[in-house]
């Protein structure tokens, strides 16, 4: 008999997310918060705040978590206008921020025109949900608005797991192959999406900025370490199938040393901070 579960691959590893969607689950956000909070760069946010932002508009903005984290980093109280293309996310943030604007739709169809009048745009984990021409235009859209955008928690495609495995570089290869994929005609960015936004955003005549933002996950993120390790192993089995035999064995391995207080995983992601020159 088989030692892995029928049905398809990457099922039977996520929990919280499906490997490579670009809508997340509520309760995927909710426990990546905290981490998500202590990864982003608190010195590009300080130099945001120092712009005094009057609008602000946070694109892919989930459930709210980049307004939570953000906003009392900003003087005043600067208007918010959050975007997601999910309506049930959009209706969370939007319950949860006072006075916030929600709009729907595809964001990848913002001009400059969209954008007149707000002073930054935010976002977080999206670029390398991104394809490069969605990324210039963006670029293009926030120079020709004359508006500061901050873009967290880019992947990078470094991840260090402790302890060490045989099975991670295929692993992590072939994540990686799978942020790269191209999707109806769309090739994706995955960890290029960082210098790609950079290069984008400097093309458009603006001033830009870099950070490294990784998780450092530890005993006590192993329930995040424990989702983000099965959707990494999700989207790794739906990219090269012949992992997956050996997939189940790994996790067992991983499950076991996160039981024991013993795992740790470094998961690597950059800030993009462009500011009008």
């Amino acid at each position: 008999m088989p030692d892995h579960d029928p049905g398809p691959r990457s099922e039977r590893y996520a929990r919280l997310s499906v490997a490579g969607s670009p809508v997340c689950t509520p309760g995927w956000l909710t426990l990546r918060e905290p981490a998500d909070a202590d990864a982003r760069s608190a010195e590009l946010a300080q130099r945001v705040g120092g712009l005094a932002p009057t609008v602000v508009r946070d694109v892919g903005c989930g459930t709210g978590s980049m307004v939570r984290w953000l906003a009392p980093r900003l003087a005043g109280s600067p208007r918010w206008i959050l975007h997601d293309r999910d309506p049930d996310l959009l209706a969370r943030a939007v319950a949860g921020t006072p006075s916030a604007e929600g709009v729907g739709g595809d964001l990848t169809t913002l001009r400059a025109a969209d954008l007149a009048g707000t002073s930054l745009v935010t976002a977080s984990a999206l670029l390398d949900l991104l394809t490069a021409e969605e990324v210039d235009a963006l670029a293009a859209a926030c120079a020709g608005a004359g508006c500061a955008a901050l873009l967290a928690l880019s992947v990078t495609g470094d991840v260090a797991i402790d302890p060490p495995d045989p099975l991670d570089a295929a692993l992590a290869a072939a994540f990686d192959a799978h942020q790269r994929r191209t999707v109806d005609g769309r090739t994706l960015l995955g960890p290029d999406a960082g210098p790609v936004a950079a290069a984008a955003f400097a093309r458009h005549g603006m001033a830009v900025e870099t950070r490294p933002s990784p998780w450092r996950l530890g005993p006590e993120s192993a329930e995040l370490a424990e989702e983000w390790l099965r959707g990494w192993i999700a989207a790794a089995v739906e990219q090269r199938p012949d992992l997956d035999r050996e997939a189940g064995r790994y996790l067992r391995r991983r499950l076991v040393a996160r039981a024991a207080g013993a795992l740790r995983v470094t998961v690597g992601h950059v800030d993009v901070l462009a500011v009008p020159s």
